[in-house]
């Protein structure tokens, strides 16, 4: 008898792909439960939809701060600035978080999604919460703007839409766990689950307690907007709706970076240099981030200073560790595996050498650097709370955010669909060339805004402000800046129609690829002679990243440095 025999065969897969309710990708040859596709679908979509809305909103606020333009009356202003801030803050993004959600606990792990009843209950709760809350904003019935504070009181569909939409997100995370336990008892994978799982988990994970902040505060500002109950304190409301506020956008960065671990891989065949370390970094999000919320508090009366400083400075920097982690890991696995294909020329020949013409790699990459050098380093700056007196309610504030969330987050999501439509819908890109171009006008029109914002907040220009005029103190430059913050805000939103022109466009008029791989955006080329792995253990490898850093780095001090002259100048201390 041979040892052959005596060895039992290995178990077949629990949810092989010909069993009902399974597909094959013709591109990746993984499982695709059809549940999970259904309502990847569908919440993506919806995301979608609900970011054109924003966009368009975008543009009216935007020609409206830009002084020489100011296109809408006063009330329209507040009017539309809360619906943009609603459905470009929570709706777009928590939507497109979902359907993130639903891909990164089946696809990689093989395995069905939990419950498509639980699904359905979710989207519909989300979708019908997100409907009341854009209707009573139209009406004019809810110019709270997006914070919302208390003793603003909007009309109680308000309330009840924004608690609609948070129960039917955490209805959705309680899905996403569900199947990754059902994963686990069935054995659909061996290990670990891959990385963009694991960051998506950190993602649910700070969702859960986000949502359970807006629960504790909406439903008793809901109960005081019916005459149920009295009205809740405005400085315990603050406190509280800003765990739901900023640490909202927390869930995004989880969800953004296991989004470019993904994107690098498909594109280039990146692999994180040190995977135990890019988990670790996730940890750390789950641990620290929820303290930078403090940072909106910073001028507030009702908590003390050595709360501030410790919760803007000390335990938030673990955070900023994270995000410096996956700021160098990301490019340098693509680095690593660009040389590894045998683009060695130089210290930046992997960069040029990188598939450019792929909208996803472009998107991704441009998520990375607006994210990481404006973003991070405006956030890290302004949330220190000597700093933060003298930027706070400034367009400073509006201009360090929308390179997180809209050039980071909405750029990186807005990449990832270039694989997601054609391997989900099963329909390739039309107008593939304009599609090439649709991140550069995005993330080129977005770094205006910021940029403008930014400046024009360094001048003093407030944020939230109709009409800077009647002040009569704003000379020449703050108009100028504001006229950047308007052209580049025209130019993000022909990238953003072009983007959402492109995904139905697609959806209805694609070519289909059903039964075979989709059309190819373009991938790294290994060169002749080239070896995968050959530069394991070469730390030197990263030298192109390592000079990325530095640069990185020294702009951080600049930057720095330049804020504690500019608080010295108006602080001076004898």
């Amino acid at each position: 008898m041979s040892s052959a025999t005596l060895t039992p065969p290995p178990p077949a897969p629990l949810h092989p792909v010909s069993s009902p309710g399974f597909r094959r990708c013709d591109t990746t040859g993984l499982a695709v439960c059809s549940t999970a596709e259904r309502f990847i679908k569908f919440n993506a979509v919806a995301g979608v939809v609900f970011l054109l809305l924003g966009g368009i909103a975008a543009i009216l606020l935007a020609l409206t701060r830009w002084q020489v333009v100011h296109l809408l009356r006063v009330d329209w202003f507040y009017r539309i600035l809360t619906f943009h801030g609603l459905n470009m803050l929570i709706f777009w993004i928590l939507f497109f978080e979902v359907a993130v959600l639903y891909f990164a606990c089946t696809v990689p792990l093989k395995a069905r999604l939990y419950s498509p009843k639980v699904a359905w209950i979710s989207f519909g709760m989300m979708l019908t919460g997100a409907i009341m809350v854009n209707t009573v904003i139209i009406l004019g019935k809810a110019d709270v703007l997006l914070t919302s504070y208390l003793p603003l009181l909007a009309h109680p569909a308000f309330y009840l839409g924004i608690i609609l939409v948070a129960v039917g997100t955490l209805i959705a995370v309680f899905n996403y766990f569900a199947t990754l336990y059902t994963a686990k008892r069935d054995q659909t994978y061996v290990g670990s689950v891959p990385l963009v799982t694991f960051g998506a988990t950190a993602a649910a994970i700070i969702a859960v307690v986000t949502l359970l902040h807006g629960a504790i505060v909406m439903i008793p500002t809901f109960t005081y907007s019916m005459g149920w109950t009295p009205q809740p304190d405005p400085m315990w409301y603050r406190m509280i709706w800003w765990g739901l506020g900023h640490q909202s956008q927390q869930v995004n960065v989880c969800a953004m970076v296991a989004i470019w671990y993904l994107i690098a891989n498909l594109a280039t065949g990146a692999k994180p240099v040190n995977e135990t370390v890019c988990r670790g970094a996730f940890v750390l999000y789950i641990l620290f981030i929820n303290l930078a919320s403090a940072h909106h508090l910073l001028v507030d009366p009702g908590v003390g200073s050595a709360w501030k400083i410790w919760n803007t400075s000390y335990a938030m920097y673990l955070a900023v560790l994270a995000s410096m982690i996956h700021g160098f890991t990301v490019p340098a696995s693509v680095e690593m595996a660009m040389r590894e294909k045998g683009h060695v020329k130089g210290l930046f020949g992997w960069v040029t050498s990188a598939p450019w013409r792929n909208p996803a790699f472009s998107g991704f990459v441009l998520s990375l650097l607006i994210f990481g050098f404006i973003g991070g380093i405006t956030g890290v700056t302004l949330g220190t709370q000597q700093i933060n007196i003298i930027a706070h309610n400034t367009l400073r504030i509006t201009g360090h955010f929308h390179a997180t969330v809209v050039g980071g987050t909405t750029l990186a999501f807005m990449a990832l669909t270039y694989y997601v439509i054609p391997l989900m819908f099963r329909r390739d890109f039309i107008w593939r060339g304009a599609a090439r171009v649709q991140p550069w006008l995005f993330g080129g029109g977005i770094l205006l805004v910021s940029l403008g914002m930014s400046f024009a907040g360094s001048l003093g220009v407030p944020r939230r402000s109709y009409d800077i005029e009647p002040a009569g103190i704003f000379g020449g430059a703050a108009h100028l800046f504001l006229g950047v913050m308007g052209i580049g805000a025209v130019i993000a939103v022909i990238g953003l129609l072009l983007f959402a022109v492109l995904c139905v466009g697609t959806i209805l008029f694609g070519e289909k690829n059903a039964g075979r791989p989709m059309a190819d955006w373009g991938t790294a080329q290994a060169m002749v002679g080239s070896r995968v792995g050959s530069l394991a253990h070469d730390h030197w490898a990263m030298k192109g990243t390592m000079a990325l850093t530095a640069v990185f780095l020294a702009c951080f001090a600049v930057y720095y440095f330049a804020n504690w002259k500019a608080l010295a100048d108006v602080w001076p201390v004898r």
